[in-house]
């Protein structure tokens, strides 16, 4: 017994893990054990178990596993805004299960999942495009009922069909001089599936001024990486990324997608075991920001005069079209990697406000994980689905006629559960397509 204690003794900060009290405050903002009520199932549950497989006296290949409670957790760092501890959580719990990766032996199925699906495919755009194609095909055939269960959980989340659009490498300012040049993070999922929502941000961006260049160069941020146990490949995609956005001399490297804004957010922890990397780590991350942290920054109230008119209007006749967006009731969803990992709350409400004015209602529950977590809706679908119904449930409280949020995989986790409950006339936007349509909208008007 004491050997195997000194294998697994480093992978887990033991000071970290003990900075739990086990005081139960996380407990009413953690998803899986407000469905659950299960203490395995919560975050200082899920502490207990770690620290237990790290001192040896719980296995990881036991017929009652702990590995099942970890696996279950969505990493939502819902946890860590509640702890008044400062307990780091996601830190963690990555390392946790970069342990479980490394020494557990899973199903078939989840190892295809996981070391096929999840690490060579997703985080490279081409490749995820050419794995869509079938999903997308299936969809416009109408075949989902001749798959089983499991494919038909996650045909629901492929798009209805497949557009590609390619970002220009430089997009200068609407109006010279410049105001800065920005560098944008153009992701793997977000260029397949939101081509347009990178088109808006950089409509947005040139509005205000600045000029938009998208680094060549650039690979998967590492969240998915992160996030599945495996973090040797996501310091290895951290270190292109770094030399990559370097080179393309940046005042300011933007985001526009929660999760991996949060990864991006900790470079230089996860590459904080060599000082020169740490050291350029620090300088990259004190460059990053979320697209709504940024506008609040720079100033978005060079926009708020053509977004006053609309809301002006919004009772008028101009806007009695349907598809209009102001004077539609709309309420906004907490993508968890923006307000719990980094703490971003305010600026994008305030964005969504201006546009909606009196007719933004609140979201009941908005800081509780829709299930969707990167990729936990197809590795752990039974309580994606539950996540997801609940949050379907307290979007239709709201009445809205739109819900906006800043993360692709909410998007298409709350779009799916939208169609599969009848309700298709609620629209589902992201936060660059909400802002740049209703610009363009008031400017009609």
């Amino acid at each position: 017994m004491p050997a195997a204690i000194e294998q697994i003794e480093s992978f887990l900060d033991e000071k970290k893990a003990l900075a739990c009290v086990h005081c139960g405050l996380c407990l009413a903002s953690c998803p899986t054990y407000l469905e659950t009520g299960n203490e395995n199932d919560s975050p200082r549950g899920r502490i207990y178990l770690m620290r237990s497989i790290q001192q040896g006296r719980l296995s990881l290949d036991a017929t009652v596993s702990p590995a099942e409670h970890i696996d279950r957790c969505l990493g939502c760092r819902a946890c860590e805004t509640a702890c008044p501890s400062g307990v780091q959580y996601g830190a963690l719990l990555e390392h946790t299960r970069d342990h479980m990766e490394h020494t557990m032996r899973r199903p078939w199925f989840q190892r295809l999942l996981r070391r096929v699906m999840i690490e060579k495919v997703f985080p490279y755009p081409n490749r995820f495009r050419l794995a869509l194609i079938p999903a997308v095909w299936a969809k416009r055939m109408d075949i989902g009922h001749l798959l089983p269960q499991f494919l038909r959980e996650a045909l629901n989340l492929a798009p209805d069909s497949l557009e590609l659009r390619k970002l220009p490498e430089c997009s200068p300012a609407e109006n010279l001089p410049s105001k800065g040049r920005i560098g944008m993070v153009s992701g793997c999922v977000m260029p397949v599936l939101f081509g347009g929502t990178h088109q808006s941000t950089i409509r947005l961006l040139n509005r205000l001024g600045y000029d938009v260049v998208i680094p060549r160069d650039q690979v998967c941020c590492g969240a998915l990486y992160a996030h599945s146990g495996q973090l040797d490949m996501a310091r290895g995609v951290a270190r292109v990324n770094l030399q990559a956005f370097d080179r393309a001399d940046c005042d300011t490297i933007l985001i526009n997608a929660a999760g991996c804004g949060s990864t991006l957010k900790e470079y230089h922890h996860l590459l904080e075991g060599d000082f020169r990397e740490r050291d350029a780590a620090e300088q990259f991350v004190g460059k990053v920001r979320d697209l709504s942290e940024w506008m609040d920054e720079v100033g978005w109230k060079a926009l708020d005069a053509l977004l006053e008119k609309g809301r002006r209007l919004a009772c008028g006749e101009k806007t009695t079209s349907p598809a209009s967006l102001f004077g539609r009731p709309t309420t906004f969803h907490d993508a968890c990697h923006l307000a719990h990992a980094q703490g971003i709350t305010r600026q994008p409400r305030d964005l969504v406000k201006a546009v909606a004015g009196e007719y933004y209602v609140e979201l009941p529950e908005s800081e509780i994980c829709c299930g969707s977590a990167g990729s936990y809706n197809l590795t752990e679908p039974d309580m994606a689905g539950r996540l997801q119904r609940r949050k379907v449930s307290h979007i239709r409280k709201t009445e809205a006629h739109i819900v906006v949020t800043t993360n692709p995989g909410c998007i298409l986790q709350i779009e799916s559960g939208l169609k599969q409950q009848g309700y298709v006339e609620v629209r589902v936007m992201h936060l660059a397509d909400y802002l740049e349509a209703a610009l363009q909208e008031a400017e009609r008007l």
